[in-house]
């Protein structure tokens, strides 16, 4: 180790050891795939509450449900989840009156295909959302791990030399410490996306459960 190592970004990376190495590597593919699922998911939720949205306009605009549920069954993957829990749940109706149901009854099994419908686009919405919280919790530890074996690396360096001083150790640390860094920039987004998403997703699922118990009791009316 010498005194005029240089502590340039890309020389301590470079010449950190390999398990320093290693600990980077994954840390950051980890930062890129948290990012990748940070972008798609911040789009993929953007689209389900303007979808939502939309939706709710049609459906309170107090026309036909029948031409609605038509509308929405041709192009399902276009009106988003709400739309397919409404169609869901209209379509096990339509069924019931067919085979002559009566009362309550009826509403059985719209209620249990909608809370199916309803379980299925909230397990879709929380897609690795469980990977986001993973690389909030885990990263910091694992650049711990490189850290402190970098500066074990470097103590055992020193324990050659025949006098230790700052400018032969400040390297060695350095390198270390930048995989604390790291560790800590794949962290932080990652559980501020995750807390961000997660109220969303909240939000969301207070809204379609609203809405089944509404469209429900909008059904018991036209039953009775």
């Amino acid at each position: 180790m010498q005194a005029s190592s240089d502590l340039s970004l890309l020389s301590l990376i470079g010449n950190a050891s390999i398990p320093v190495q290693i600990v980077m590597l994954i840390l950051l593919a980890a930062s890129v795939l948290s990012w990748t699922y940070i972008f798609s998911k911040r789009a993929a939720l953007r689209r389900a509450d303007e979808q939502t949205r939309r939706f709710e306009d049609d459906f309170w605009a107090g026309g036909d449900l029948t031409v609605l549920q038509q509308a929405i069954a041709s192009r399902r993957n276009e009106h988003g989840a709400l739309a397919r829990i409404f169609d869901a749940g209209m379509t096990e109706f339509v069924k019931a009156r067919r085979s002559s149901g009566r009362g309550d009854s009826l509403l059985d099994a719209p209620r249990r295909a909608m809370k199916a419908a309803l379980q299925r686009e909230m397990d879709g919405l929380e897609s690795h959302l469980n990977f986001l919280a993973s690389t909030g919790s885990v990263s910091p530890y694992i650049g711990l791990l490189g850290t402190v074996w970098g500066i074990m690396h470097a103590f055992m360096g020193l324990s050659t030399m025949q006098q230790a001083t700052l400018a032969a150790v400040a390297p060695g640390i350095a390198e270390a410490l930048i995989a604390t860094a790291i560790g800590l920039f794949a962290a932080i987004p990652a559980v501020l996306a995750y807390n961000r998403y997660t109220n969303q997703i909240d939000r969301l699922s207070i809204r379609f459960e609203s809405f089944v118990e509404e469209f429900l009791n909008i059904l018991q009316r036209q039953v009775h």
